[in-house]
């Protein structure tokens, strides 16, 4: 566990990610606003957990950027502890906080995790 600790640590200033452990699985949260279900894909790739998210802008047209500190885009491969399997993984997005939901088993070698609204 201290391994995917250390990984969310290294994770961009803008994204903040939380780990919760219950006896029969693992819950990640993490803020990004802006995000959806539509602009988020999340993974388990082996002991790796793949999230990429797309955070959508609105932008008034007489208005442009200044400073921006929030990237568009989070590309990111986090290890997993062991026994962690997407094998019964959901996750869920709502107003930019996505959580995962990774249940302790057997490890699957690739399984793709729906994420809904």
């Amino acid at each position: 566990m201290s391994t995917l600790r250390d990984a969310l640590r290294d994770l961009p200033d803008a994204v903040f990610a939380d780990v919760l452990e219950s006896e029969g699985a693992y819950l990640l949260v993490f803020d990004l606003p802006g995000v959806t279900a539509s602009t988020v894909d999340a993974a388990v790739e082996g002991s790796r957990l793949r999230i990429e998210a797309r955070r959508e802008k609105d932008v008034p047209m007489e208005f442009d950027y200044v400073e921006e500190e929030r990237s568009l885009f989070l590309d990111v491969e986090l290890p997993l502890p062991p026994g962690v399997t997407g094998a019964g993984a959901s996750g869920t997005v709502d107003r930019g906080v996505l959580e995962l939901e990774l249940p302790k088993a057997e490890s699957a070698p690739e399984t793709q995790i729906p994420i809904d609204d």
